[in-house]
């Protein structure tokens, strides 16, 4: 067999091929493919801080926005307002009467003006700060600001503003997102529940995007009357509940109530200083495990289900929130998403549980004059806006959303 004699130009050839084979630039194989962007990802990625914090700023011009007065009538026209422009114009008001003194009624108040009692709200433990709701104007230094919250509340008429994003497939069915933008104590309520309200707004501009679709049906609910006893909120569970489902008129492909699928409670998501420490108070600085707190009501008609919502949320926020994490747990109570519990799966969240941590004076500015939005800074907004990417993760998925081009 005659041996094979290469000459120089055949060596660099052969050495050539080798090099490619071995480092795969001769590879035939086409490249692997980009995968596509996440739409999810991107539709969070249009939340911002800076946004966030403009829309909190807007709601505190109108002090601490107690319902019955002018002050919470003119920020009711505001957020419609707003809405309006991000292009959620289909806004509607619910109507409704609340008086405080309940023997106004001579066979005792209707059902939505019932006052809440608190249930399963978690046991305490640890150091306890005294709560209240402050009264005296003159624990308020800021003058201009004490002339804002004068007028006090009298009985009568309410209205609370609600707009929805209809779903292109299940226009039947939605699930409800909501918080309540009256506050007391004689602030500003930037916290309670300015920090929930501005979430909803901040969820109702991004989803009312033009080229964003979902396959089911979102309703953006600002309630009133929180604070006396979730009284709005029990006003439109109790008006609204029997209408589900109904399409009106008849072939129209309209449905003033689509079927309640999910109700989602924001109330106080900017504070998560930590236990008040004995003799000393809570921290000026947001702890460093500082959480958000997903809340369901382990006693509720509809636990099972609730729960599940709930882990929605939590798996909605290790996939999408940039910094703080979630953690759920069984004691939801005190807030808007009570009349519904039995209703439909109802969560709420919030920055500590209400019962056992906010009951027990976690948040020395509940319900005070220091609710201020000048009281919080960065960090606590940035538990908002993490609390914003968390709520708009979970209902882009269970909506079914889709975006139409990739523009911001």
């Amino acid at each position: 067999m005659k041996a094979l004699t290469l000459n120089r130009p055949m060596m660099a050839v052969v050495l050539i091929v080798w090099l490619g084979a071995s480092t795969g630039l001769a590879a035939s194989a086409p490249p692997a493919s980009t995968p596509p962007p996440d739409p999810i990802k991107t539709l969070v990625d249009r939340l911002d801080l800076q946004r966030f914090k403009a829309t909190l700023k807007g709601l505190t011009k109108f002090g601490d926005r107690e319902e019955g007065t002018d002050r919470n009538r003119a920020a009711i026209d505001w957020i419609e307002s707003q809405l309006r422009r991000y292009g959620c114009s289909n806004t509607e008001r619910l109507a409704y009467t609340y008086y405080p003194d309940e023997t106004q009624y001579p066979s005792g108040p209707p059902i939505e003006h019932r006052a809440d009692s608190a249930v399963g709200g978690g046991r305490y433990r640890g150091v306890r700060s005294a709560t209240g709701v402050n009264t005296d104007p003159q624990r308020q230094p800021n003058a201009a600001l004490r002339a804002l919250n004068a007028q006090h509340s009298v009985g009568g008429a309410r209205e609370e503003v609600y707009c929805t994003k209809v779903g292109t497939t299940h226009p039947d069915e939605m699930y409800i997102v909501s918080a309540h933008m009256d506050g007391i104590g004689l602030g500003e309520a930037a916290n309670d529940d300015g920090s929930g309200t501005a979430l909803v707004m901040e969820l109702a501009r991004v989803l009312s995007a033009p080229d964003v679709q979902t396959d089911r049906s979102i309703r953006f609910i600002f309630w009133n009357n929180e604070e006396t006893g979730l009284n709005g909120a029990r006003a439109y569970a109790t008006q609204r509940f029997a209408l589900q489902g109904k399409e009106d008129p008849v072939g129209s492909g309209r449905y003033p109530e689509p079927r309640w699928l999910g109700m989602i409670q924001h109330d106080m998501v900017l504070f998560d200083h930590g236990m008040p420490i004995a003799h000393r108070g809570v921290s000026a600085h947001q702890r460093a495990e500082a959480d958000i707190n997903i809340e369901f009501q382990s006693r509720s008609k509809y636990a099972a289900e609730a729960q599940q919502l709930a882990w929605t949320l939590f798996s909605a926020n290790e996939a999408y929130a940039s910094r703080y994490p979630a953690s759920v747990g069984p004691h939801m109570t005190n807030t808007d998403s009570t009349p519904f519990m039995d209703l439909v799966p109802a969560i709420s969240l919030r920055e500590n549980e209400r019962g056992r941590e906010i009951g027990a004076g976690w948040d020395p500015h509940w319900h005070q004059p220091t609710d201020l939005y000048a009281t919080f800074n960065d960090d606590d907004f940035r538990l908002g806006l993490n609390t914003t990417q968390t709520t708009l993760g979970a209902v882009a998925r269970l909506s079914g959303m889709t975006i139409t081009t990739t523009k911001p």
